[in-house]
């Protein structure tokens, strides 16, 4: 009788792991703020032409807050998934749910058209957005940090954090190349849609470079070693309740920064400044791009001088930079610009580390779960209310009571990573 050797299981190559892990973040990112720009741009006049400007743009930063309290739902179902039977068929379904949310917000009928029921699906497609996303980014960020080898998890882990400056860029970018060949009454009228129809293109390669790809290392092990739990969701908050609390608050500085130097700014630079549409897409175009430069320089710093090291110095220089926030939005276009690539430049340092932090307390059999529940409710309590609030504080208090509210996540988040032991960020 003739024996036959059981095929070695294929490995991803580093290349596969990174790429499938970066174009599939960039590509919900893409879809999530090509939602942020239009929600100050197009939605107000589209969804809520009835209220006045200022009420217009709070009730479509009310929609862009619907995603983030979708996504937790997400990450527990998607999470669940991910630790059950695995990381590379979730990500896909997670990339199609948001993906198929982002096209259907592109052919929505207006207000004008068919009155209350506009609003009410563009909220049910950005729940839907949120949810897609809830499932997302913990599994880009295991697919990174389980294939890494030892010692380069800071490193691996950056990638799929490049995904948030690249789609922001993207989403910029759409809108001012659109603005270059249309007018902004023709953006209004059926140019904006063009963005969320065409993210289908990039969903297709998404899908193809994640099936491409096989289970992780790390996850397979768990497989054979029957280290899989029944329902994840129940040994987190059974024996992880300390990891989830604080990692929630550690990310929380990360998603107040990000939203105030990107939803928030474009509101005020193009609804309080009355700068061009076409001016503040490319200070935030800029931002995006210093936000990109930063996150391979703090992966790099936090491999030399600890990760841990890295994020509380990064937030005590936010907490820093908050008291300039009032001089430098209330200056001239010239410091506003300066004030979007400072913040960006920020957002990257703590960026990078933050999804490697928030898995590092959380064995594999539980990992997805945790670490997107534990990203996903700093997303609640940091950026799901941020632009609205900030909006809100400057029309009544100005510009200062928004740095102070920088300030305050800062202060929070250093804490919690004070209080947080060194294997746990």
């Amino acid at each position: 009788m003739t024996s036959t050797l059981t095929p070695a299981k294929p490995v991803n190559s580093p290349a596969q792991v990174l790429v499938a892990s970066l174009i599939g973040t960039t590509i919900e990112f893409f879809d999530f703020y090509v939602y942020a720009t239009a929600a100050v741009l197009v939605f107000p006049a589209l969804f809520f032409p009835d209220s006045d400007p200022t009420t217009a743009l709070l009730q479509s930063f009310a929609t862009f807050s619907i995603a983030f309290f979708a996504r937790p739902i997400g990450a527990i179902v998607f999470g669940h998934f991910g630790d059950r039977i695995g990381r590379k068929v979730t990500l896909v379904a997670a990339l199609l749910t948001m993906g198929i949310s982002t096209v259907i917000i592109g052919l929505l009928p207006s207000y004008a058209q068919i009155g209350v029921w506009a609003p009410l699906l563009l909220s049910l497609c950005r729940f839907g957005q949120g949810f897609g996303l809830g499932g997302e980014w913990g599994g880009a960020v295991l697919l990174a940090t389980e294939n890494a080898p030892e010692g380069k998890r800071s490193w691996y882990g950056m990638f799929p954090q490049l995904g948030a400056p690249l789609g922001l860029l993207l989403s910029s970018g759409a809108f001012w190349i659109l603005l270059h060949f249309i007018s902004q009454d023709d953006l209004l009228s059926w140019g904006w849609r063009i963005p969320f129809i065409a993210s289908i293109a990039l969903i297709a390669i998404g899908l193809w470079v994640r099936l491409s790809i096989t289970e992780t290392p790390e996850f397979q092990q768990a497989v054979d070693k029957h280290e899989r739990v029944k329902i994840p969701l129940v040994e987190i908050f059974t024996h992880y309740k300390r990891s989830l609390f604080l990692g929630t608050f550690v990310a929380l500085v990360t998603f107040v920064l990000f939203y105030i130097g990107s939803a928030y700014l474009l509101s005020y630079n193009v609804k309080i400044r009355q700068i061009p549409f076409l001016d503040a897409l490319g200070i935030q175009i800029l931002g995006s791009i210093a936000f990109g430069i930063f996150i391979p320089i703090s992966a790099k710093m936090a491999e030399q001088y600890g990760r841990r090291e890295v994020l509380i110095g990064t937030t005590v220089t936010i907490g820093v930079f908050s008291f300039f926030l009032p001089t430098l939005m209330g200056g001239t276009g010239v410091e506003i610009a300066g004030f979007s690539i400072l913040a960006m430049a920020l957002m990257g340092m703590t960026y990078a580390l933050i999804g490697t932090a928030l898995a590092a307390p959380f064995p594999t059999r539980v990992r997805y779960t945790g670490a997107s529940l534990t990203f996903n409710f700093a997303g609640i309590v940091g950026a799901s209310l941020a632009p609205y609030a900030a909006t809100w504080l400057q029309a009544n208090y100005g510009l200062n009571y928004v740095g102070y509210y920088m300030l305050v996540a800062a202060i929070i988040t250093l804490v919690c990573i004070l209080l947080s032991g060194k294997d746990e960020v």
